[in-house]
């Protein structure tokens, strides 16, 4: 009963931190940017946003966006974190699916149990690399981002990717821990103890002969 409320616990918060990572790749807040000071840039209302997919201009009276549709000509940070949560999320679909199948409640086709345990142990498994991918993404894309240019903070979608990122790995390693099948202890034990029982059962054929001869 303890496994399986831990395997559906892990199964939530992944999905959750898929979700997330899917907030984070969707949306263009990912960090706030400003070519003078902070102070400065708010009297100027001249805050700027940068994500992977376009760059904004943020104001009170202005919310202008500029798609960053040159491919080639974008820097390798931009690129990588693009590629990386486009991956998160097409590989979430299939982790989730995986891990729903291999709940106890669920039964298809009268599976049994270590065919579930493999169905999770591989949900388990991708949900790992979509932890990965955005945990390589969201800290990779500030970090150039303030190379390239002044990064003053971070936006909305990099702290949803951290908290996403953070909830898959967690839900991963619950349902890997899970699926692990533990062998049993006693099985070697008793098939050598009913062995050995029944060596020492059976009479000679010697012992029946002498037994005969006597009674003649």
């Amino acid at each position: 009963m303890a496994n399986t409320c831990l395997q559906l616990t892990g199964f939530l918060v992944s999905l959750l931190g898929w979700v997330g990572l899917i907030i984070a790749t969707a949306t263009n807040e990912w960090v706030v940017t400003c070519k003078y000071g902070m102070n400065t840039c708010k009297k100027m209302d001249e805050l700027g946003s940068k994500g992977l997919w376009a760059e904004c201009v943020i104001s009170t009276a202005l919310y202008h966006c500029i798609s960053l549709n040159q491919i080639l000509e974008l820097p390798a940070y931009i690129q990588t974190s693009r590629a990386l949560m486009i991956t998160a999320s097409m590989l979430g679909l299939p982790a989730a699916a995986l891990l729903l199948v291999s709940m106890p409640c669920v039964n298809l086709g009268g599976e049994g149990q270590s065919a579930k345990n493999k169905q999770a142990l591989l949900g388990g498994a991708l949900t790992l690399i979509v932890a990965l991918c955005g945990i390589i993404s969201t800290v990779w894309f500030p970090i150039g981002a303030h190379q390239e240019q002044a990064l003053m903070s971070f936006g909305f979608s990099l702290y949803a990717g951290w908290v996403g990122a953070a909830f898959s790995l967690l839900g991963g390693c619950m349902i890997v821990c899970c699926s692990l099948e533990s062998p049993a202890p006693y099985a070697d034990s008793g098939r050598f103890y009913y062995s050995k029982h029944g060596q020492s059962n059976p009479t000679s054929p010697s012992s029946t002969n002498h037994a005969k001869s006597a009674h003649v």
